[in-house]
């Protein structure tokens, strides 16, 4: 039973009762009420199962009938003085049965107690086995041992009779139960369910088995704890019941094994939600609050906290594993002791708002570590119990004044520490405490605590991993983007690139402006099949492959041929039977090259969306470009095409992710490309952002790269051609030539350099070349002179001997340009250099 204390917990409900198809008990100890002068007054069904004999048959007669030899009168006045004198009193006795055979039964007789004004005694027994040996009575261990208390109530739900062991478990002495009710003794009890229940069993004689509750007892006041009780009928010979007789049983035990478990498997539900470390620390603190501590406290690790610095600390490395903080006060803000860890607090929540009990707050750095301040307790000690929390121990008052002072103001009185470690990894601590809960910390609450921690501790290393994978992702993906467009004086270009991993935020599509001689600018857009890191890398491979080919001047077609052959090779190259994670599944592309000074741009394409371009006039085409094949599949040709881009054109360059989606088909999605495409008067950055935001499907199936780019023309007071005559004597006048152009370009700081760099190109070409010869100069963001010539032979960069006549021109040439390079041409090749602009060049 359980007595007058603090109202059960919230959400605390009886359990359902269950309802046996015969009485009293588990058990079936054969009960009966017997009067003073031996007259039975009650009969249960176990005892009709255990003599046979019906409640009509027996009631009312003297008890003396159902043993098999008459009792001797002297041992009988014996029993009932000490069953009046509160003593009761056990032993053997032969019975007779209603078939006549006769039996050996353990009795037990209660004391004397009042019902309906009459003296009478409860008569329990069970048959007695072969086995058995006296004074090990399984019905004396019933009525007497601890874990069952046992009373008698009258119909009106009054104590008539109770045994030692109930008035040990409820704590409330016998004299004050004895003629009472229930809910007059027991306030604290759930009475509305209970009593409710025994009228039940009152008036429809049909006896509950195992009805759970929850309440306190006297002797312990502030810890609940948990009862089973059963409810049998004692009925008359009429069948009537005259009153209850139930059984206690506390299975506090039960019930706090199934909280703790309980509390452990709900931790599943609310810890852990997101991938994000901070977060995940507060859900534990909130989970635990007031559920199992009324404050608590998750302090991690600095590295933890902030995933992208260096790691924590590894469990398997021992302190010299650990990096330790500088010297300096304990407290909050201050550099921690020597050898005690930096840590910073993740999370915390408490019963009071706004936690006032803190004496950090969240991000703050914290160096806590309870008493006796150990290192090596995070790295491999067990959870530190502190049931009664003295805050002027020497370790709290002068190692921690701080907390000292928390500990009195807001009455902390018991501490659970848990070190929080995951995969061999040292994460930080959780520290439980309890203030308002009377109830101390006991050392079964360690384990759930132990659980919570660990349950979290895998979240937040989860947390800490992704997180620290998902910035090198990050940075893998800027590395092999570009960072800056550099379309120069041709091109303005925007751009915009959305992974379809939106976890990962990388995928295999990319994009790519790339400057070329005689300032000409190359635009790439490709597309790697998958998601995720093995994509950006295989991209990043191909990306660079492009930025190799393209450096070489080549063609388009010839360019995606080159490029088509590396991805052969390294799918060739991967090992039978694995997957290194960035074998080339399928990609496709498409390169064009655009020319300012023609304005022609000319495509090939692999497999990959025809481009969009958008005239200055506003119509919209998309330009007839074979599609060629995706690459990888090799053996086939591509095919390139050229289309004139005049002044203000408008080319988009995009992947199959922005066009397709999977209610959507890829003709639909162009012609919404189109249209958005065709939007005027807006800025390149926001049109592009604007083409993106009204295509984009959602949810975004693919990844999406778009690049944009608007032409300007090279015009004629930037460019300067003009054919040198097959003669050696002609490199004289090109130099003044080239001195004059120089001055009216306002370039004369260049004019030195720029005439020996024209005289040696020129003065090569008519000697290793054939003609014709033609020389131009550019005017861009550089000057740029070219060569050009009939020869296919290209030029060769050598350092002379020191006897040598010639061989140095190209050296010099080298030396005093920004870059140099050959691209040939169908007519033959061009020898072309850049030189930078002086700052007031224009």
């Amino acid at each position: 039973m359980a007595s007058k204390g603090p109202p059960s917990a919230p959400g605390a409900e009886p359990s359902q009762p269950r309802t046996p198809q015969h009485s009293f008990g588990t058990a079936n100890d054969a009960t009966a009420v017997v009067a003073a002068a031996g007259t039975v007054i009650g009969w249960t069904h176990s005892a009709q199962d255990l003599l046979g004999y019906r409640a009509a048959e027996v009631v009312g007669r003297s008890a003396g009938f159902l043993l098999a030899m008459p009792e001797d009168p002297v041992r009988v006045a014996r029993i009932a003085e000490r069953c009046r004198a509160g003593v009761g009193w056990s032993g053997r006795a032969d019975v007779r049965r209603s078939d006549g055979r006769q039996i050996e039964v353990d009795l037990r007789v209660s004391a004397s107690f009042h019902l309906d004004g009459r003296v009478c005694f409860l008569v329990s027994g069970r048959e007695r086995k072969p086995e058995r040996t006296v004074g090990q009575s399984v019905l004396d261990a019933f009525l007497t041992s601890a874990p069952i208390g046992m009373a008698v109530m009258s119909p009106q739900l009054r104590y008539v009779w109770m045994n030692e062991t109930l008035e040990r478990i409820g704590g409330v002495p016998r004299e004050q139960r004895v003629g009472r009710r229930m809910s007059e003794v027991l306030p604290g009890l759930e009475t509305d369910a209970i009593e409710p229940l025994m009228r039940r069993v009152l008036d429809t004689g049909v006896p509950v088995i195992d009805f759970e509750y929850r309440g306190w007892s006297w002797a312990d006041p502030h810890r609940e704890r948990a009862y089973s009780t059963s409810f049998f009928p004692l009925t008359d010979g009429d069948g009537t019941v005259t009153g209850i007789c139930y059984m206690v049983l506390d299975v506090t035990d039960r019930w706090r094994a199934q909280q703790r478990l309980a509390l452990v498997n709900d931790a599943g539900a609310s810890i852990g939600s997101t991938l994000d470390v901070m977060r995940t620390a507060q859900e534990l603190a909130d989970f635990a609050v007031p559920r199992f501590a009324d404050f608590v406290t998750v302090d991690l690790l600095e590295p933890v906290a902030s995933p992208e610095e260096t790691g924590p600390w590894s469990s398997g490395t021992g302190l010299s594993g650990l990096r330790l903080s500088g010297t300096g006060a304990a407290h909050p803000g201050a550099p921690a002791e020597p050898g005690r860890p930096r840590m910073r607090r993740a999370g915390m929540s408490s019963v009071r708002e706004g936690c006032p009990e803190a004496v950090c707050r969240i991000g703050d750095p914290v160096d806590f570590v309870p008493p006796p301040h150990d290192i090596r307790f995070l790295i491999d000690g067990e959870p530190i119990l502190i049931p009664v929390l003295d805050s002027v121990r020497h370790l709290w008052a002068v190692e921690q004044p701080a907390r000292a002072a928390r500990i009195r103001e807001y009455g902390f009185h018991s501490l659970i520490a848990v070190p929080m470690r995951a995969r061999d990894t040292v994460l930080g601590l959780t520290t439980f405490v309890r203030s308002v809960n009377p109830v101390p910390f006991e050392p079964d609450d360690v384990l759930p605590a132990r659980d919570l921690v660990a349950r979290a501790a895998v979240c937040v290393d989860n947390a800490r991993r992704y997180t620290r994978e998902h910035a090198a992702a990050l940075t893998l993906q800027r590395s092999l983007l570009p960072h800056t467009l550099p379309g120069g004086m041709a091109l303005d270009v925007a751009s915009a690139y959305l992974p379809a991993d939106a976890k990962d935020g990388v995928g295999g599509d990319w994009f790519d402006v790339i400057p070329l001689s005689g300032a000409r600018v190359a635009l790439v857009v490709g597309d790697v099949v998958g998601h995720g890191i093995s994509a950006a890398a295989t991209m990043g491979r191909l990306r660079t492959a492009v930025h190799t080919l393209a450096d070489m001047d080549l063609p388009p077609d010839e360019l995606l041929a080159h490029l088509d052959d590396l991805v052969l090779r390294l799918s060739d190259e991967e090992p039978e039977g694995e997957s290194s994670g960035t074998t080339v599944l399928g990609a496709t592309c498409l390169y064009a090259v655009y020319d300012p000074v023609t304005q022609l741009c000319t495509m090939a394409r692999a497999g990959h969306p025809p481009p969009v371009v958008v005239s200055p006039d506003g119509r919209v085409n998309f330009p007839e470009l074979p599609a060629g094949p995706p690459l990888g599949v090799g053996g086939l040709p591509f095919e390139t095409a050229e289309i004139e881009l005049p002044e203000g054109s408008l080319i988009a360059l995009y992947t199959n992710g922005l066009i397709e989606g999977r209610d959507r088909d890829a003709d639909l999605g162009m012609s919404r490309l189109g249209g958005a495409l065709a939007q005027h008067g807006l800025p390149l950055d926001t049109l592009c952002a604007t083409v993106v935001e009204q295509l984009l499907p959602v949810p975004q199936p693919d990844d999406v790269a778009l690049l944009l780019a608007r032409t300007h023309e090279l015009t004629a007071d930037h460019v300067v051609s003009w054919e040198v005559p097959a003669d050696p004597a002609a490199v004289a006048g090109v130099r003044a030539r080239t001195a004059r152009l120089l001055r009216s370009w306002g370039l004369e700081e260049l004019q030195m350099t720029t005439e020996l760099i024209v005289s040696e190109l020129v003065t090569n070409a008519l000697r290793h070349a054939t003609g014709p010869i033609r020389l131009r100069l550019l005017r861009q963001s550089v000057l740029i002179c070219e060569v050009s010539d009939a020869s296919s032979t290209s030029p060769r960069l050598r350092h002379a001997r020191t006897t040598d006549e010639g061989g140095r021109g190209l050296f010099l040439v080298a030396q005093l340009t920004r870059r140099w390079g050959t691209r040939y041409t169908p007519e033959g090749k061009i020898i072309w250099t850049e030189q930078e602009l002086p700052a007031t060049g224009t």
